[in-house]
């Protein structure tokens, strides 16, 4: 068994972080969280916690590092929040601090599967995010995931896109468009429109191939839509993955204002699972909404609508093998597992399932912030997910149906550095390779 002082790594913002902590700081600020951020469920938790260890089973850190005790998903939560609590935030030196911020950043995806697995319902991703709070209160966080954040709180996007660059990236991939659909629009700031579009911020910086489909897809299914003109349409967020919740509230008051100004009917989010756990299920609370202010659903929703409807067809459905990632925020978190298939079998003639697969599928090890805290920690997250390489490997096939740029991320790492020869797509590659078009006029 090893420890977590067994393998520190080292990063500038969890050093610089430590450098300026007092043990009088750690113990205010964990009280503080303590008594004035949590409740009854944390107590439950902790007291109903049995130690036997049936999440380990869940947890593909676990799993991928040798069954090590020290990564079962109990371990952490006794290393870090259940230790603070006992301690009452007493005598804890600022290196401990370290330690168990290297613990809740990169060593738990937040991914929720253990809480499948415990037999009183834990939820280790809360016990987790807790830590996360206070590392983020005592300004321990890594590096590359901080600067992150610090993108979201200056332009309210996590890419640093600037406005201009927004909206010179649809009007570009409007005019790319428009060679193979002459009469599409990219609205900008249509007020009154149906469906009120967001992405979250790499799509204009890096995939921008992924606008030129939603509004291929849009155009051809004759979707009344829009997309924002002005800040607020990104609907990423890693202030939540840090713990500022502060700016996790004002970004997703920002995207849902953005929204209610336009007066749109709803808002139909891209393929993001983090960008849904945050508007439907983490930001809105903080805010204090009982639901959120305007309806929302996830691509996979609303692409299941347009099949089924017959707003998209599909003449002749993609031969070649596939199998489905169920991302952690859309499936154990929103339920969609069943949606996911129906669209992927018409979409897809033969769909092969990952064992386990829907609620009990293995996380990517990307999510949950993981990937943005960057280089330092690459090699923890792909040697940390081989169980993810080998229930790909045993599929045989080459294709994934992959609705998360997180996901991506991941599972194109794991596959790269396990030499897998498959490829991870999102549904709106398929569709759009794949649906009736009009012919070119």
């Amino acid at each position: 068994m090893s420890h977590i002082a067994d393998r520190i790594i080292s990063d500038p913002g969890l050093e610089a972080g430590v450098a300026n902590l007092t043990s009088e700081k750690i113990e205010e600020v964990v009280n503080r969280v303590l008594k004035g951020e949590t409740g009854a469920k944390l107590k439950a938790y902790h007291e109903t916690c049995m130690r036997c260890g049936l999440c380990s089973q869940a947890c593909h850190f676990f799993l991928s590092n040798n069954n090590d005790p020290s990564y079962s998903p109990v371990s952490k939560a006794t290393d870090t929040v259940y230790e603070l609590m006992e301690k009452k935030g007493r005598g804890i030196y600022p290196y401990r601090i370290y330690q168990m911020a290297q613990v809740a950043f990169t060593e738990c995806n937040l991914c929720k599967r253990c809480a499948h697995y415990c037999p009183v319902g834990i939820d280790t991703a809360y016990i987790i995010s807790i830590m996360r709070r206070i590392c983020y209160l005592l300004d321990v966080v890594p590096l590359y995931i901080r600067d992150t954040a610090h993108s979201h709180a200056s332009t309210l996007n996590q890419m640093w896109v600037k406005d201009d660059e927004w909206t010179d990236s649809l009007q570009w991939q409007e005019d790319e468009a428009r060679d193979e659909f002459p009469n599409l629009r990219i609205p900008l700031a249509k007020e009154g429109a149906d469906v009120y579009y967001s992405v979250i911020a790499p799509e204009p910086k890096f995939r921008t191939q992924l606008i030129y489909q939603a509004a291929a897809i849009m155009e051809v299914a004759g979707i009344d839509y829009t997309m924002p003109a002005h800040p607020g349409w990104d609907n990423s967020d890693m202030c939540m993955f840090i713990g500022d919740f502060e700016n996790m509230g004002r970004l997703k008051k920002a995207h849902f204002e953005s929204a209610q100004n336009l007066r749109v009917k709803r808002i139909v989010m891209g393929e993001c699972g983090h960008a849904l756990r945050s508007v439907h299920d983490m930001g809105n609370r903080w805010l204090g909404f009982r639901d959120t202010p305007i309806p929302v659903v996830h691509a996979v929703e609303f692409y299941w609508e347009l099949l089924t409807q017959g707003k998209i067809k599909i003449p002749k459905k993609f031969q070649e093998p596939v199998t489905i990632q169920d991302p952690c925020n859309i499936s154990r978190g929103m339920g969609l597992m069943d949606k996911l298939r129906e669209v992927t079998h018409m979409l897809c003639e033969n769909v092969v399932e990952m064992t386990p697969n829907r609620e009990r599928n293995y996380c990517c090890c990307a999510g949950g912030g993981i990937i943005n805290c960057g280089p330092p920690f690459k090699s923890v997250r792909i040697q940390g997910n081989s169980v993810k390489a080998d229930q790909l490997a045993a599929t045989g096939v080459q294709n994934i149906v992959c609705p998360c740029h997180n996901c991506h991320g991941g599972l194109e790492d794991i596959i790269s550095h396990y030499d897998l020869g498959m490829h991870a797509k999102f549904l709106g590659d398929f569709i759009y390779e794949l649906m009736e078009k009009p012919e070119a006029q």
